[in-house]
């Protein structure tokens, strides 16, 4: 099983809370301008790595809390990054997904791999940037109108539950 992602930061403390691995999914049909990261927009560029790779990794690093899965869009790859968002939490890791997409719009769709790795990330950091709301003070995020929502409360209350 492969991810085609533009690459991996082994120990990252800005894309979520603790230390993480980041994994950037390569496609992405957002482009927002001011993209922090525009080489990942290309559904063909990047290069395709196992999960078990990814996975070697995450084992290899004892002082790891999380996985953040960034982009380019991960919602693109959705089923494989809910693999390797299950395997992480097998593991009692946290999974932190950054989108373009709104939560609203994520639910509207319907999309059963959509709603597998919405079901297996503990905080979606939802929205596009928009460079207009650019912000360099807010925690894991870019621009003010994105949020980090958190999904664990949001679905044991059933309503929407903003992080932090």
């Amino acid at each position: 099983m492969d991810l085609r992602i533009a690459g991996i930061i082994k120990e990252s403390i800005v894309d979520g809370p603790g230390i993480r691995l980041v994994v950037f999914a390569q496609g992405c049909k957002h482009h927002c301008p001011g993209c922090h990261n525009p080489e990942t927009h290309s559904f063909t560029g990047g290069k395709l790595v196992s999960i078990a790779s990814i996975m070697e990794m995450v084992k290899s690093n004892p002082l790891l809390d999380g996985l953040s899965f960034s982009g380019g869009e991960p919602f693109e790859q959705a089923k494989m990054f809910a693999e390797l968002a299950k395997m992480a939490k097998a593991l009692k890791l946290s999974i932190v997904t950054y989108t373009g997409y709104t939560y609203e719009e994520i639910i509207a769709r319907k999309n059963p791999g959509w709603e597998e790795l919405l079901s297996q990330t503990d905080l979606l950091i939802d929205g596009k940037y928009d460079i207009s709301r650019k912000n360099l003070l807010l925690r894991f995020r870019g621009s003010e109108n994105q949020r980090i929502i958190d999904l664990n409360k949001t679905m044991k209350e059933k309503t929407l539950v903003l992080w932090d």
